[in-house]
């Protein structure tokens, strides 16, 4: 009973249960020698034993606050945070001492380092590119501890209260230049347009009077041919023998003559320099004239002016 008993609990101190997500490093007399995976590992009591037992979860680690001056001198104050994981569990719990306050320190120099070398305006807008050179010095630095550096982040940086007065500004001075001139771009693209609007219609308006000349040439010109065609008819008629064809004449100068005397504001009161029935004969013979020239008149009809007209029998 004695020697089973002893047996059972050498049994039982051999067994090592490793729980999900951990790995146990098994020493023999304080050298180490494997690795226990999750799960039920058995191992010679007394001989072998438990050396660390390390998180191969990835884990997070915040970078306290802190104080860096830029390239440009000017003091900021930034912190961060880190992901890591474990990737060889022997190298993470022999290679180095305490791997926390190692990659916390590994960390918060590279920072000051990547940051120090950045103006402020760089260090404010360049976020990405900070994350970016601190995750490959890093991962870098920490390969022999078997550890892998999946991100880095800056969290927040705070630039001094004086200098984000100066910030803010600079950023209404740049806004109210924008704004300037875009209203300045406006008042020319309007006047612009104006111009244009004023050219198109002096173009308008000239063709227009263009083709009111051309219109008032061409009437004149069709005037011009009726008078000439008139004209000839007349000298056509006086030609032939028609003494009463120079009353065309007489009649148009006169009837202009009367209406001149008419139009004038300060006429009150017109004289005739002829009698009315003058005028009327002087009309009467350019209706004979007219009835000669179409033909009307071959019915021997006679017309005197100032008479009644009588037959030619």
């Amino acid at each position: 009973m004695f020697l089973a008993l002893l047996a059972i609990i050498f049994v039982v101190m051999g067994i090592k249960i490793v729980r999900q997500g951990y790995n146990y490093t098994i020493e023999y007399f304080g050298r180490f020698t494997t690795t226990a995976k999750p799960g039920f590992n058995f191992f010679m009591p007394f001989f072998y034993r438990v050396g660390r037992k390390v998180n191969m979860m990835e884990q997070v680690l915040d970078i306290p606050g802190q104080e860096i001056i830029t390239k440009d001198n000017a003091m900021i104050s930034t912190d961060g945070v880190v992901f890591f994981q474990v990737l060889d569990a022997s190298k993470a719990a022999y290679e180095v001492s305490d791997l926390y306050n190692a990659i916390l320190n590994l960390v918060t120099t590279n920072l000051r380092t990547v940051m120090g070398s950045m103006d402020l305006d760089e260090t404010l807008s360049k976020r990405d590119e900070i994350n970016a050179r601190l995750l490959m010095v890093v991962d870098g630095a920490t390969t022999p501890w078997g550890v892998k550096i999946t991100r880095v982040e800056v969290k927040d940086i705070r630039p001094p209260i004086d200098i984000v007065d100066a910030m803010a500004r600079q950023m209404k001075a740049e806004r109210e230049k924008r704004a300037t001139i875009l209203e300045a771009e406006g008042a020319r693209a309007s006047e612009i347009l104006r111009s244009e609007g004023e050219k198109q219609a002096n173009i308008l308006e000239a063709e227009g009077r263009r083709e009111a000349a051309f219109r008032d040439a061409e009437a004149r010109e069709r005037e011009a041919e009726a008078e000439a065609k008139a004209t000839q008819m007349v000298s056509d008629a006086i030609a032939g023998g028609n003494s009463q064809a120079i009353n065309y004449f007489i009649a148009q100068d006169y009837v202009k003559t009367v209406a001149a005397f008419a139009e004038s504001p300060n006429a009150k009161t017109i004289l005739f320099p002829v009698e009315a029935t003058q005028l009327i004969g002087t009309l009467g013979g350019i209706a004979e004239l007219t009835k000669d020239a179409f033909g009307e008149g071959k019915s021997g009809t006679t017309v005197v002016p100032g008479r009644p007209p009588r037959s030619s029998q």
